[in-house]
């Protein structure tokens, strides 16, 4: 808060205190004075935020504070002793709370320290500035010590605000009290050399209207306290206060009184009186030249305000016969124009016409305003009642009432959904069908990115805070810290035996295959001609980060697909990053147990654009990395395209993806039920997932057992909605041969390529030049791919398989080559070296190779 003093009132009854001390802007009362309700603050002035202290003694359940909270409360201080119930197992807003702690001289817990929360202590810290986060935020000393001025002056001057009971204090002259105003004025700089402190005068809600600069001196302010008016200090006359509008009848009732961050700014809000302005030229409301007073009958301001009191001015003195006199007087003509206003501004939005909407809009809140001045209700009242619905920390689901809402058509039939995949017959040569069936989904990357850029720059600036703040947005948890660093406790890893075994055997088959893959011979070497020797040996990429899609998916295969080529090829640093699942706030426990195996450094807890930007930068906890991999949602591709692309990042990824896909080839001979149980098990993937048929040679019979098979087992998988909106965009093409087959699926370039034909493997690796997986013969499904047999499941998709590899050992390492020349390589490749580099102009090229061959006399 901006005032020194928070002033604690016993009761909302006693509205002596509440007006004497209201221009302070914030008051504090004891929870058990308070009987909370929709309509509590709206009995506290306008500029008043309202404070409840939650006492030691006080029995106070969660949803009482959420109540609290909800309707209106500004700031609930609560004992330390409750801040793992109410805040941190809550997930309620920790800015919305003072955490009273029980020492000063004891460590205070992590979980205050990063949190928002203000701060009460009862005693003075060692150090205020790191504990204030800078001033950043507020630290409150209440004691039943503060009882002396002097010591209340003491503290606020080293930043703290004293919280005092309303007895104790005074706006006058008791020298019993504690003097509110001398504890303000303590408080003030100046570097002005006559002592006077620069003061702007504003109006209050509405309008917040700036009416000119003035100065003000510690016997003007203490005055202005005293009395609840405009007082300020007169520069034509030191010795003397200027009460404003004193002898002109133009005076101010003080509103509020605040300083600013420094402390050598006052400003006073202050309410005029109706009809005056604070300009000394008569026209002018403000002293900006703003002639708002030329007509008697307007109010000032601009825009809502400016209605506001133009209307409340004319309620009592339109003219008879006049449109607005006739708006106040006749109801039935007011409801009238509000539901016509509220029509024409549907109309206009359903016909998304801009400008239409934005007149009509100003049409019905001016007939709005005039419904409410009608009932006693003026805007500052509204924007109040606005600023309390701003400030609730639980949603209602926001259903419009019964009476509102569009029927249901009573005779409305809710079909079964169509599992049939369109037929190209002789794809070979149906171009326009061909064109149609090979075309993936539309992905609409540049429109993401709009919405990816601001995290990834937001991650760039603020780090950590980053992380935990937006993954508190998107996946609803609330963490301490964005990182799980190994080594991982065993209770995040507690699994099913079955599971453990599952995913064991996994990693050994992955594990086995991929060190498969190694370099033979790590240091390749090659004699290229008589005394050249080129070498090239591979050296593992140091950090690689690792996504790994969680929240409420449970994706251990992909943390095996990517961490064992990790760790096979020898990578320093594995980071996983996976969000916290929304329901336990916790990591998967799967994901966390293959981390531990691949000896993964830390787990990222976060998901998203902001995972991959933590990543790609760094944070303060996260280490940077060299390159990222890993698949994910829409906006975690498009984090990892722009990050490929920032040279601030440099920071490769694995490769571009879309949705998931597979194209199987099947022939007559081929079981429908498998072929059917292929395409299904990508088409459940998603809604812009493809799957492809193509038929070799098939007979009418044989095509019709498989649309029966499709049909009999999509109807009833859990996920019928999505495979048959997935089954929409997919095709079955007929063809003639194998070679055709092969030739279209060549130019499809599937992510997985499953061959249920005769004799498959003789076709492999001959036929096949463009897959990213292929699936021989038919008791190999994908699934199998996808977790236990070994291979990689990672792979390009949406035709970059045409130019990408799937994840490999190599993918995770980089390939260094070196040379070495003797004197015979010398006198083997020297001229041909000087001959090109003179070609091309590079003199220092040639002479590199010339000085060496003269020295050794084989020019």
């Amino acid at each position: 808060m901006s005032f020194p003093v928070l002033p604690l009132i016993s009761s909302p009854s006693d509205k002596e205190s509440i007006q004497d001390l209201s221009f302070v802007g914030e008051l504090l009362f004891p929870f058990k004075s308070v009987q909370i309700s929709k309509y509590f603050t709206s009995q506290f002035p306008h500029d008043v935020e309202i404070n409840v202290d939650v006492d030691e003694t006080d029995k106070v359940d969660v949803d009482e504070i959420v109540k609290l909270l909800n309707n209106g409360i500004k700031t609930v201080f609560i004992n330390e002793s409750d801040v793992e119930e109410v805040i941190v197992n809550s997930g309620l807003p920790s800015s919305r709370f003072a955490v009273k702690l029980q020492s000063t001289t004891t460590k205070i817990s992590d979980q205050i320290l990063q949190s928002q929360a203000s701060i009460v202590v009862n005693s003075p810290v060692q150090d205020f500035k790191s504990l204030s986060n800078g001033g950043n935020r507020s630290i409150y000393y209440s004691s039943s010590s503060v009882d002396d001025e002097t010591l209340a002056i003491k503290l606020a001057g080293e930043g703290y605000i004293p919280i005092i009971a309303a007895e104790k204090l005074t706006t006058g002259t008791d020298s019993t009290k504690i003097s509110v105003s001398e504890v303000f004025v303590s408080t003030l700089t100046t570097d002005r050399h006559d002592g006077l402190y620069t003061t702007l005068i504003t109006t209050p809600a509405p309008a917040y209207t700036a009416l000119g600069v003035v100065y003000s001196s510690k016997a003007s302010i203490k005055a202005a306290i005293a009395e609840k008016v405009g007082v300020y200090q007169s520069r034509k006359r030191p010795e003397e206060l200027w009460y404003k509008g004193k002898t002109s009848g133009a005076t101010q009732s003080l509103v509020k009184l605040e300083k600013d961050c420094d402390a050598d700014l006052i400003k006073f809000i202050v309410e005029p009186k109706d009809g005056f302005g604070f300009c000394h030229l008569e026209n002018n409301f403000s002293c900006f030249y703003d002639g708002q007073l030329e007509n008697k009958d307007e109010g000032y301001g601009k825009g809502l305000a400016k209605l506001d009191s133009t209307l409340a001015k004319r309620i009592e003195s339109a003219p008879e016969g006049s449109y607005t006199k006739r708006l106040f007087n006749d109801e039935k003509l007011l409801i009238a124009k509000l539901k016509e206003e509220l029509d024409e501004l549907i109309e206009a939005g359903q016909k998304n016409d801009t400008n239409e909407v934005a007149w009509e809009s100003a049409d019905l809140l001016y007939f709005t305003l005039a419904w409410a001045i009608k009932h006693g209700v003026r805007l500052a009242d509204i924007e109040k009642n606005l600023d309390i619905k701003s400030k609730k920390v639980t949603r209602r689901k926001g259903d419009a009432k019964p009476a509102y809402q569009e029927k249901p058509k009573e005779a409305e039939v809710v079909s079964e959904p169509d599992y049939k995949l369109h037929i190209v017959e002789s794809a070979h040569t149906n171009e326009e069908g061909l064109q149609k069936a090979l075309s993936r989904p539309v992905q609409k990357t540049s429109d993401i990115m709009k919405l990816v850029l601001p995290i990834i720059q937001k991650v760039q600036k603020e780090g950590d805070n980053a992380l935990i703040e937006l993954t508190a947005k998107f996946d609803g948890v609330t963490l301490e810290t964005p990182i799980l660093s190994a080594p991982f406790p065993p209770e995040l890893m507690n699994i099913s035996k079955d599971m453990k075994e599952a995913i064991d055997l996994s990693i050994s088959n992955i594990e086995k295959f991929h060190a498969a893959q190694l370099p033979k011979d790590p240091f390749m070497t090659v004699e290229t001609a008589p005394g050249v020797y080129c070498s090239r040996f591979a050296k593992p990429i140091e950090t690689v980060g690792l996504y790994v899609p969680g929240g409420t998916a449970v994706l251990p295969s992909t943390a095996m697909m990517l961490g064992v080529p990790a760790k096979v090829a020898g990578c320093n640093n594995i980071i996983l990053a996976s969000p916290p699942a929304r329901a336990t706030g916790k990591l998967t426990p799967e994901v966390v147990y293959v981390a531990h195996k691949i000896g993964a450094k830390c787990i990222v807890m976060a998901g998203g654009a902001q995972a991959v930007a933590a990543m790609a930068y760094g944070t303060e906890s996260v280490l940077k990395c060299d390159k990222i991999l890993g698949p994910g949602n829409q906006f975690v591709t498009a984090a990892k395209m722009h990050i490929q692309n920032d040279t601030q990042a440099l920071c490769s990824i694995d490769m571009p993806a879309g949705p998931s896909e597979v194209l199987v080839v099947a022939d007559e001979n081929a079981d429908a039920d498998f072929v059917a149980s292929d395409l299904l098990s990508q088409a459940e993937h998603g809604v812009d997932s493809q799957v492809i048929l193509i038929g070799v040679n098939l007979s009418k019979q044989k095509l019709i057992e498989f649309e029966q098979a499709v049909e009999n087992q999509a109807k009833v998988l859990p996920r019928k909605e999505i495979v048959s909106k997935c089954l929409s965009h997919s095709y079955i093409l007929l063809v003639d041969t194998i070679e055709q087959a092969f030739d279209l699926s060549n130019k499809y370039a599937p992510e997985h390529l499953i061959l249920q034909i005769e004799n498959a493997s003789s076709y492999v690796p001959d036929y096949v030049q463009n897959a990213s997986s292929v699936f021989v013969g038919a008791l190999s499904p994908e699934s199998c791919g996808d977790y236990s047999s070994g291979t990689n499941h990672t792979l390009p998709t949406y035709g970059y398989a045409k130019q990408y590899s799937g994840v490999n050992t190599a993918t995770f390492q980089k390939f260094i080559t070196s040379q070495e020349v003797t004197k015979q390589g010398l006198e083997s490749i020297g001229k041909a070296v000087m001959t090109l580099a003179e070609v091309e102009g590079l003199e220092a090229h040639r002479n590199a190779v010339n000085v060496r061959m003269e020295k050794l006399g084989l020019l």
